[in-house]
C-alpha cells in the first residue's frame, strides 16, 4: 500500500513538472476556423481564454480560413468580394433553406478538391510566412488542403482537429486519413477515427463539445425573481428556443404551436442577430424575446427544457444546463447533423420530431409522469468539461513531439 501511494504522488510531481516545462516554453499555434454557424469561432474563442489563462506564454492567432481563401472564393469574385460563400450559407441558415443540403455539401466537397491546387497555393505562402508550432483546425472539409499544405511549409509541426460535430457524418465531412491528431467528443467519433485507421496515440476523447466560459458560472440563486424581471410567469412551464446566433423564422412556428399545448407553456426566444425576427414576436402573450447577447447561459438556466436546431453546439449547451431538448430530423436537417437526433435518442435527453409542428405533443409527451426529471437527470450526468480537457491534449501533443 505504502509503495503504491508513493508512486502515485510521484506520478503527480511528474505530471506538475511537466505540466510547469510546457507552461513556461514559448509556442505559437494558430486556430483555424470559419464564421459559418458561429460555433467554430466561438470554440476557438474559448479555447484560446482558457489556453490565455493556463500557459500565458503561448501566442495563440485565430485564423479566419474564409478571410485567407478570399482571393480563390468563387462567390467572392463573382460579387467582387460584396458577398463571401460564408455569408451565403449563414444566409441559408436565417432563411431555413437547407433542403437538398446533403448533394450542395457534396458538390462543396468535390469543389474543394478539383480547386485544391489554387486553395494550397494560397495557403503554402500564408504557412511560409508564419512562426508555426502547433496548427488546430476546427473547421471541417479543408483538413486535406490545409495538412498537405502545412507539411510543405512546417514539416514537423503538429496538425490537430478538433472536432466540433459529434459524429463524422457524411464521411470526409471532418476525418482525412492523414498523419494528425484528432481530438473527439463522442465514442461515435472515436470509433471512427479507429476505422480511419488513425494510430491510437493520434485519437483523443474528450468528454463533449467545447463551450463558452460563461456555460460553468454559478447559475442564478432565485431563477423566480429572474423570471420576473422578463416578464414570465415564474412557475409556468418554460422553453427556450433558440436556432444560433442568425436566430431562424422557425421560431415563430414553435411559438405559435407552443400555444396550443394542453397546458399553459411560456418562451424565452433567442433570436440573435434577427432583429425582424425579434420584432414579429415582440408583444406576443408569454414569449419573450431576446436579441443578439452573450448571457445565452443566464437565459437557458431560466428555461425548463429547450426547443431547437439539432446542432451539437445547442443541444451540448442546454444539456449543460439541465434542459431536456426537443429537436428536429427531417429533409431539411443538414447532413452533418442527422446523427445528433440519435445520439439524442441513446442518451435519452430528449425528444426527435419530424416536424415542429408536432411541438404539442412532444411538450405534453415531454411533462408525462416523471419523463422531464429521468431527461434533466441523464442530461446532468454527462458532465461536459471538454473546453478544460483540450487545452492539456494540446500541451501533450505539443509537448511529445517536440
Amino acid at each position: 500500500m505504502g509503495e503504491s501511494l508513493s508512486s502515485a504522488r510521484s506520478e503527480r510531481e511528474m505530471g506538475r513538472a511537466v505540466g510547469a516545462l510546457i507552461a513556461a516554453r514559448p509556442v505559437r499555434v494558430h486556430f483555424v476556423y470559419f464564421d459559418a454557424g458561429g460555433g467554430h469561432r466561438n470554440a476557438a474563442m474559448a479555447l484560446r481564454a482558457v489556453i490565455g489563462e493556463r500557459y500565458p506564454t503561448w501566442q495563440v492567432d485565430l485564423v479566419n480560413l474564409q478571410t485567407l481563401l478570399e482571393p480563390v472564393d468563387p462567390v467572392a469574385r463573382i460579387t467582387k468580394r460584396r458577398v463571401s460563400s460564408e455569408d451565403v450559407y449563414n444566409g441559408l441558415l436565417k432563411r431555413g433553406w437547407t433542403y437538398g443540403s446533403l448533394p450542395m455539401l457534396r458538390g462543396l466537397q468535390a469543389g474543394i478538391r478539383l480547386q485544391a491546387p489554387r486553395l494550397e497555393a494560397v495557403l503554402d505562402a500564408y504557412w511560409q510566412s508564419q512562426d508555426v508550432d502547433l496548427v488546430v483546425s476546427l473547421i471541417p472539409n479543408f483538413n486535406a488542403v490545409l495538412f498537405r499544405s502545412l507539411r510543405r511549409a512546417h514539416p514537423t509541426a503538429p496538425y490537430v482537429t478538433i472536432m466540433t460535430d459529434l459524429a463524422d457524418r457524411p464521411p470526409h465531412f471532418w476525418q482525412e486519413p492523414q498523419d494528425q491528431f484528432i481530438i473527439c467528443g463522442s465514442e461515435r467519433a472515436v470509433e471512427q477515427a479507429r476505422a480511419m485507421k488513425y494510430p491510437p496515440e493520434r485519437i483523443m476523447q474528450v468528454s463533449g463539445m467545447v463551450l463558452k466560459p460563461g456555460f460553468y458560472a454559478p447559475a442564478p440563486q432565485d431563477r423566480r425573481a429572474e423570471r420576473l424581471k422578463l416578464g414570465l410567469d415564474p412557475t409556468m412551464p418554460t422553453a427556450l428556443v433558440m436556432f444560433g446566433g442568425n436566430g431562424s423564422k422557425a421560431a415563430r412556428l414553435i411559438v405559435r404551436k407552443l400555444a396550443q399545448v394542453p397546458f399553459p407553456v411560456q418562451s424565452i426566444v433567442m433570436c440573435g442577430h434577427n432583429q425582424r425576427l425579434a420584432a414579429q414576436l415582440a408583444g406576443i402573450d408569454r414569449c419573450c424575446a431576446i436579441g443578439f447577447t452573450d448571457q445565452v447561459p443566464h437565459y437557458m438556466r431560466l428555461a425548463d427544457f429547450f426547443i431547437g436546431k439539432p446542432g451539437p453546439g445547442s443541444i451540448s449547451e442546454a444539456l449543460h444546463c439541465g434542459l431536456p431538448v426537443i429537436i428536429e430530423r427531417n429533409r431539411r436537417t443538414m447532413p452533418q447533423e442527422t446523427y445528433n437526433a440519435d445520439w439524442v435518442a441513446t442518451h435519452r435527453v430528449g425528444l426527435v420530431v419530424k416536424s415542429f409542428r408536432d411541438c404539442p405533443g412532444a411538450v405534453a409527451t415531454l411533462f408525462e409522469g416523471r419523463r422531464l426529471e429521468r431527461f434533466r437527470i441523464h442530461a446532468r450526468r454527462l458532465q461536459n468539461h471538454a473546453l478544460f480537457e483540450i487545452p492539456a491534449k494540446l500541451a501533450t501533443i505539443l509537448y511529445f513531439d517536440a
